[in-house]
């Protein structure tokens, strides 16, 4: 591709109802749904899409090629789409809470869930991820997070490179964040893009766990100026184009990084 043309991506992100602990009902019930969606370059999944999230989904954790990864690299292929979410992996003796970017060209990436959620008891059976992740895919540069990570800006600070050049464009985001907290997802994922100057794609399920708790979507495609493009209050998935040209050219007439702390 010539460097003087910056492509699009069309994003879209699935507010997937979970089965409980039922990865083959719900890898069966995902591919039901792809068809429904519009053509996009990237599809994403919500956190523990084939489990749930909470005590018992580390019973079901697969190891790192197990059946969810082969499933995802078909499912990658066949609607030509990078897919995107996160299942249980027993690696050794520990399990991570894991999420895959797999592409259509039969690539996996994969990034740890860093913040493992303490209230709920994954931080003593989900082993913390400790490396950062950035994905350069197709022009674009990609930074996966997962659910609880979006509280801690720290860590997914958009950092200058060598260049000049900030290190992601777009941060992808998987999560089961309960409906009792959903002002602080739309917030938190707005300011997410806001202070990185970059795009936000969040995905959370719907549906109603074994705790009681619910789940009511709020997947939302954001701008890098904290505007949602697109949201799921009317259907089962948001999806939204993203300019690379546009992002570029805000950056370069608003270049907030030069001052960051």
């Amino acid at each position: 591709m010539p460097s003087d043309i910056q492509p699009d991506l069309v994003v879209t992100a699935v507010s997937y109802s979970i089965q409980w602990l039922q990865p083959e009902a719900n890898r069966q019930a995902v591919e039901q749904l792809l068809p429904t969606l519009p053509k996009s370059d990237i599809i994403l999944l919500p956190e523990t899409f084939t489990t749930g999230f909470g005590l018992g989904m580390e019973k079901l954790a697969e190891p790192p090629s197990g059946p969810t990864l082969q499933w995802m690299h078909a499912m990658a292929r066949q609607y030509g789409a990078m897919m995107v979410a996160t299942w249980i992996v027993r690696q050794g003796d520990q399990c991570f809470n894991r999420l895959h970017l797999i592409t259509p060209e039969g690539d996996c990436h994969t990034y740890d869930k860093a913040h493992t959620f303490r209230p709920s008891g994954e931080s003593t059976i989900i082993a913390r991820g400790r490396q950062r992740t950035v994905v350069e895919w197709r022009g674009w540069r990609l930074r996966p997070a997962v659910c609880y990570d979006l509280r801690f800006p720290t860590w997914l600070r958009n950092s200058n490179t060598p260049n000049g050049r900030l290190a992601y464009d777009l941060l992808l985001v998987c999560a089961n964040w309960p409906s009792s907290r959903q002002a602080a997802w739309d917030t938190l994922l707005r300011a997410r893009a806001i202070e990185n100057l970059c795009y936000a794609a969040g995905c959370n399920c719907r549906g109603t766990d074994p705790s009681g708790a619910t789940y009511i979507g709020g997947s939302a495609l954001i701008d890098h100026k904290g505007t949602p493009l697109a949201t799921d209050s009317n259907s089962h998935y948001a999806t939204a184009t993203f300019h690379l040209h546009d992002l570029h050219h805000f950056r370069q007439r608003w270049p907030f990084h030069l001052d960051f702390d």
